[in-house]
């Protein structure tokens, strides 16, 4: 065993012209998740319980896209959604459509823990948190004014905003004001990715763990779904590693990234570094997005093919990292 390592991530897809307090910001709300989850494997918490711990911190600052302050519908409301898995068993939890639930990481552990079922969406899985008597808010709860006037600004563009990050004032040099879009299942969007957050740690013992949770897109259809509560697609653990991905949501379903990490390891022998790599460059086709990876041997390592990850990553051997470029 080479010790326990963590990452965490709060999206892929940075604007070039993010304004430093706010770049700032996010490298304090990463340092000091990074911190937390360090503190509970010094205490010898399994990775399970620490990546739910580090993704519930996340999920309750409005700083990155989950739980409080996540992305807006095209109705102006908030739907998220969250998964979580233990490479111990392949036991894996998730959920969608949560309109209430103030912490969807938790209710996607609890659907690992105390249902007969892995995934939970909508009604049946607001009515499973009543019954499991997890902490419910109004929806306004999570609804920010940033985000009020970032949706405001995606219907005057008619579009997906896919950096809702862009400040209000001054956006017009940021990502809503690039004129060659990507596409995104052949449809343009804006040039940025949404801050999705996620957590991969392995612990002392060599047990792996994966979380990741957001809000969406800005202005998405309600009812959409992405790669975030898809087991193998934005979360994935095993007996090898622990992978939660961020970025453009259709391609990461596409090209199932999260398994293919693990996959490449198990049947192409790759290390977890080079693993990412092969992943980044060969299943993405023209996507953008990232991801973070640990391996059951203690190492940690990311990958992106865009302009920034907002990310963050320790190990036992007191190596620490926190980032937003390459």
């Amino acid at each position: 065993m080479g010790g326990w390592a963590i990452a965490v991530h709060g999206g892929a897809g940075v604007d070039p012209n993010l304004p430093p307090q706010r770049q700032e910001e996010a490298k304090q709300l990463l340092t000091r998740c990074l911190n937390l989850g360090i503190s509970a494997l010094r205490s010898n918490l399994p990775a399970i319980d620490v990546v739910e711990l580090v993704v519930r911190e996340l999920e309750t600052d409005p700083l990155f896209n989950s739980g409080r302050g996540s992305a807006l519908t095209e109705k102006g409301t908030v739907e998220m959604e969250a998964s979580i898995m233990d490479g111990k068993g392949r036991r894996c939890g998730a959920v969608s459509g949560l309109t209430t639930v103030k912490n969807p990481i938790s209710l996607a552990r609890l659907v690992m823990d105390k249902s007969p079922h892995s995934y939970l969406a909508f009604s049946g899985a607001e009515d499973f948190a009543r019954q499991q008597g997890v902490e419910l808010v109004d929806n306004e709860y999570f609804i920010t004014e940033e985000n009020k006037g970032m949706l405001k600004l995606a219907k005057e563009a008619n579009t997906i905003l896919f950096d809702y990050r862009i400040p209000l004032v001054g956006y017009e040099t940021c990502g809503a004001g690039v004129e060659s879009p990507l596409h995104m299942n052949g449809l343009p969007i804006s040039v940025y990715a949404p801050e999705t957050v996620g957590c991969v740690v392995v612990d002392s013992q060599g047990i792996c763990a994966a979380a990741t949770s957001t809000g969406g897109l800005m202005n998405k259809m309600t009812g959409r779904i992405g790669d975030s509560p898809l087991i193998g697609a934005g979360t994935y653990a095993c007996d090898v590693c622990g992978v939660s991905c961020t970025g453009e949501g259709e391609a990461i379903i596409r090209g199932t990234l999260a398994r293919e990490v693990a996959a490449v390891m198990e049947y192409k022998g790759l290390g977890l570094q080079d693993a990412v790599d092969f992943v980044i460059k060969e299943r993405l086709d023209d996507g953008k997005a990232g991801l973070i990876a640990v391996s059951k041997t203690g190492e940690v390592a990311y990958g992106f093919n865009c302009n920034g990850m907002f990310r963050g990553c320790a190990t036992e051997d007191g190596f620490m990292e926190v980032g937003i470029w390459e």
